[in-house]
């Protein structure tokens, strides 16, 4: 009962039954509702037990009059149906009402909730009282046991007092009264929190960590609404659970059961998928947010917005004009993208809107929160400095977890000191320790302070040391990662290619890495190649061979993203003749034609003009005797940016000027001087 709902929590939406609607079908469906309603378990309700109880029976009463009815197959009068469509539309709103109190993850928000949710409860008791009353009992073919207790229950449905229970509003008082401790700078009593946590049955860090994600997920949702007072209280209340998780529990469940059933699940069904289709058939890009329209296709619903904007009615991908521009989202896709953009090294953060804007977590969203990770941030530093190594373990995946998604967070940690003590830990020999130590260090690179702190205290070292000599190859794209966001800093790049691991193990990653892996060594060996002096070292490493590989065996952005570094490294004769020697040629000319990212076409504009530049009479021919390249320039040089453009028309007037015989075979001044303008 506790699985989680398709719609907002403690929202009750509601169908009223077509006028027309048989009273066999009406009586058929009340029954499922009744009896999903009488299947709640007392013990699954770890807030409003006596509400929740007093529901169940009342509707389990109700379930053995509608079974009575459907058995004796005697006819309704147009009252009674009338009566049960009000019935229907209560036990809908009763059975939503229902999930959500015990709804899995929502138990702490549920019980601040309680003066909302005892409301509810008294509305809807009382609505079924009402429809009861009005119920022509007598013209209803039913025992005169069945009759009495119906008349019974509503007459109980009046006088029955809908209350918030004692105990949860002790515990509520509780709660409150420890985020007035947080906002005084006072670090809770433990046996405080735990009296809360044993009241909502919360006895495990991983029963803590639903509550927390669930929480998150409220506040991404009332952030993008802007109803500030809801974020604040959620603030609050995530700020008190994560303190709990962290404080109280000694052991961590770092992927539970459920989570590997379902990611097992998620793999089996996109093995059998093509990723293809998860390109929008507008703008050929990832889609961010599937909807499918009238005819049954799916789009990006920015891409087909612009489509009916622009005065369309029809569907873009087979022209059928359109009964309605609705747009359904598709929510099983949109998981499915996600699960991809998680297995394929996709930050998920280039393919959702909303997650990709963490601005709202600048700020902790109230004082009770910022004081709870300031305090908590002090508590894991201690841990992580002298606590005993399975503390030490623990305390690094919390930092892991908390710096993942909240830049106040990552913030509050450096400020306390995170960063030294967690270099320190890449050298444990306990592979999950050095796992979570990098992989905590990777969120707070994200941190532009974070950044000056690994760099000044000496952490490119450690860092390449765990991507060479990782212990789990999880640990050596993590390293890659945080190689990737010091590359962002001019000064950096030169410091990480003077290391002699560091660029040949960013290419080594490229070969034996997952998908995400090469994906964060490419993204790294860009960022390092911009700086001139490390073109020679990452050609000597063998960068080339990879990347050519990587066009012939991958696609998508890790495809577009190693013709940038070969864009890059074209630029000088050097990476030019490495890249003729690789017989390159013949596999950018393709992937020019089959790419469909705009990006990555430019990419491969650039990298031919370059070699052409350089290479000159050796590049040339070799052009000139592919057939497929003419007409994909064309297509760049009508439908690409105008950048990309400008590098195809250069391309094409020097493979027409070599054709001449007269020809020098050498390019133009001007074009050499537009091949300096970096496609990026």
């Amino acid at each position: 009962m506790t699985q989680k709902p398709d719609r907002r929590i403690l929202t009750f939406p509601a169908v009223h039954p077509y006028q027309s609607i048989s009273p066999s079908t009406l009586i058929d469906a009340l029954i499922a509702l009744a009896r999903a309603i009488s299947n709640h378990h007392p013990r699954s309700f770890t807030a409003h037990r006596r509400n929740a109880r007093e529901a169940v029976r009342e509707i389990g009463i109700f379930l053995i009059f509608l079974e009575e009815i459907r058995d004796s197959a005697s006819a309704l009068s147009e009252s009674v149906v009338l009566c049960f469509c009000e019935l229907y539309v209560a036990l809908q709103k009763i059975r939503c009402l229902l999930e959500d109190c015990a709804r899995e993850g929502a138990r702490l928000l549920i019980l601040m909730q309680s003066e909302r949710v005892t409301s509810q409860f008294r509305i809807l008791i009382r609505m079924v009282a009402t429809a009861l009353d009005v119920l022509p009992l007598t013209s209803i073919n039913v025992s005169v046991d069945v009759r009495e207790m119906v008349e019974l229950v509503a007459k109980q449905a009046w006088k029955v007092k809908v209350e918030t229970d004692p105990g949860d509003e002790q515990a509520a008082k509780d709660v409150l009264a420890i985020l007035s401790t947080f906002e005084y700078k006072i670090a809770p009593d433990l046996s405080d929190l735990r009296r809360v946590l044993d009241h909502l049955g919360i006895c495990s860090w991983d029963e803590c960590r639903k509550e927390i994600k669930f929480l998150e997920e409220e506040m991404e949702l009332e952030n993008s609404k802007g109803e500030e007072r809801d974020i604040t209280l959620l603030s609050s209340l995530m700020g008190f659970m994560t303190y709990c998780r962290a404080v109280l529990f000694d052991v961590y469940d770092a992927k539970s059961a459920d989570e590997r059933s379902d990611c097992k699940c998620d793999g089996d069904v996109l093995s059998r998928l093509n990723p293809e289709d998860f390109r929008c058939p507008i703008s050929l890009e990832l889609m961010t947010d599937p909807v499918t329209i009238s005819t049954g296709h799916t789009y990006d619903r920015t891409s087909i917005q612009k489509w009916f904007n622009a005065g369309n009615v029809i569907c873009p991908k087979t022209g059928e004009k359109l009964t309605n521009t609705d747009l359904i989202p598709n929510v099983a896709l949109h998981k499915l993208i996600q699960k991809f953009c998680h297995d394929n090294g996709i930050a998920i953060s280039e393919t959702s809107n909303r997650t990709r804007d963490l601005g709202w977590t600048l700020s902790a969203g109230s004082p009770a929160a910022a004081e709870s990770m300031r305090m908590l941030s002090i508590f894991l530093i201690e841990k992580l400095s002298s606590g005993m190594p399975e503390e030490m373990n623990k305390a690094a995946y919390e930092v892991r977890l908390l710096s993942k998604s909240s830049i106040f967070n990552r913030a509050s940690l450096v400020e306390a000191g995170a960063t030294m003590w967690l270099l320190f830990l890449l050298s444990s020999t306990d592979p999950s320790t050095q796992e979570n130590a990098i992989a905590a260090l990777l969120n707070l690179s994200k941190y532009i302070k974070g950044k000056s702190i690994i760099f000044e205290s000496g952490g490119l070292h450690p860092i390449v040391a765990v991507l060479r000599n990782g212990l789990k190859l999880d640990a050596k794209q993590s390293a890659a990662a945080i190689l990737f966001y010091l590359s962002s800093v001019n000064e950096y790049r030169e410091a990480i290619g003077n290391i002699p691991d560091a660029i040949p193990s960013l290419v080594e990653l490229l070969g034996i890495g997952t998908t995400r892996g090469k994906k964060n060594a490419v993204v790294a060996l860009f960022g390092l190649v911009i700086f001139p002096g490390n073109h020679r070292r990452a050609l000597a490493a063998g960068i080339i061979p990879c990347l050519i590989n990587i066009l012939k065996s991958e696609r998508g952005d890790l495809v577009t993203d190693s013709l940038g570094v070969l864009a890059t490294l074209a630029e000088n004769p050097e990476g030019t003749h490495a890249i003729v020697r690789a017989s390159a040629i013949p596999v950018v000319v393709e992937t020019l034609h089959s790419s469909t990212s705009r990006v990555g076409k430019e990419y491969c504009v650039s990298v031919l003009l370059s070699l052409c530049i350089n290479g000159g009479v050796e590049v040339v021919p070799i052009l000139q005797k592919l057939p497929s390249l003419m007409g994909s320039l064309y297509l760049v040089l009508t439908e690409g940016t105008t950048r990309a453009s400008k590098k195809a028309s250069s391309l094409l007037r020097l493979l027409q000027d070599c054709r001449n015989p007269g020809s020098s075979g050498m390019l133009p001044h001007a074009v050499r001087q537009e091949n300096a303008v970096h496609v990026r």
